[in-house]
């Protein structure tokens, strides 16, 4: 979760690039000091400057047209979940990617912002989604149990025929036997999942998506990377029909998780985003700053004009 919104560090002290050409001193020493315009020339010309301004660009540019969409309950609902999943270390964790906690809500800001740009300005067509449907499988939960050793996953499956096939029985199993200490404690049952996920197995999902009923399990082991594993279905609500309300969602959803990582895809939406703000540059040497959404004729025109330094 961290790595989706940790993308860019922004500090303080770079946000001076917009202060200006002033002669205020920002840093003094025996007969020399550094000011405001003589640390924007240097700033300017550096990469890291540069990022910063376009950062700050299109985050005012976000905030402008989608400001409506995304409210401090929402940021601080996100900061929150990222903050209960990194625990003790969530701190540490910030600090290494360089950010404080005002600075990390900041960028979580700006990513909702651009999930609401996203949704507003690309919209999936009937051939995306059904293409999506083909390859979609809805939210399933399910048990299991790890083990190092074929014959130990053999036995299991023996143990567990007919009318031994009950939830209170096979999470016994999953207590007594499994290795997978995250979830034998809870009776080998893991999170819903859906096709999307990226944290499990793929040979582990394909195998679950196949158990079609509640109670169906894996009469033969499945061997994964950490062993051999016994999968039983706890929840699966069923694939749908494609024109459904529900399916339809959940197809949008994914196509949306899907653009979002997309840098190609977020980067014309940004685009878009810049082009309706008509954002001028003042500064000459600072003219491609948005080259990463615009091309250079674009930046001259209506997107982000120059006038001069």
């Amino acid at each position: 979760m961290m790595k989706k919104w940790i993308v860019g560090v922004t500090t303080a002290a770079m946000a001076l690039l917009l202060a200006g050409c002033g002669s205020s001193t920002v840093a003094s020493m025996k007969g020399e000091k550094i000011t405001q315009s003589e640390y924007y020339s240097k700033m300017k010309k550096s990469s890291a400057g540069q990022q910063v301004l376009q950062q700050m660009i299109v985050s005012k540019a976000l905030e402008q047209q989608y400001g409506k969409k995304v409210s401090d309950k929402k940021v601080d609902k996100q900061y929150n979940t990222v903050k209960k999943q990194y625990g003790s270390s969530f701190a540490a964790t910030l600090s290494s990617n360089g950010y404080t906690e005002s600075s990390f809500k900041e960028q979580i800001k700006t990513s909702l912002l651009s999930e609401a740009a996203l949704k507003d300005l690309k919209k999936p067509t009937t051939k995306q989604l059904k293409a999506q449907y083909k390859k979609y499988e809805p939210k399933v939960t399910v048990q299991h149990i790890l083990v190092k050793k074929q014959d130990a996953a053999e036995q299991i499956v023996k143990d567990f025929q007919g009318e031994k096939n009950t939830t209170a029985n096979f999470s016994a199993l999953a207590k007594k036997n499994s290795i997978d200490t995250g979830t034998k404690s809870n009776g080998g049952k893991l999170p819903a999942f859906d096709n999307t996920d990226t944290s499990l197995d793929s040979t582990f999902k394909d195998a679950a998506f196949k158990l079609s009923k509640n109670g169906d399990f894996t009469t033969t082991p499945v061997k994964t990377e950490y062993g051999y594993s016994i999968i039983r279905m706890i929840n699966n609500p069923g694939k749908g029909d494609f024109s459904s309300k529900k399916v339809q969602t959940a197809l949008k959803d994914q196509l949306y998780k899907t653009w979002e990582s997309d840098s190609t895809t977020m980067n014309k939406v940004i685009a878009k985003v810049l082009k309706k703000a008509n954002v001028t540059i003042k500064d000459n040497d600072l003219k491609n700053v948005l080259s990463t959404y615009l091309d250079s004729s674009s930046s001259s025109n209506s997107a982000a004009t120059t006038t001069g330094n």
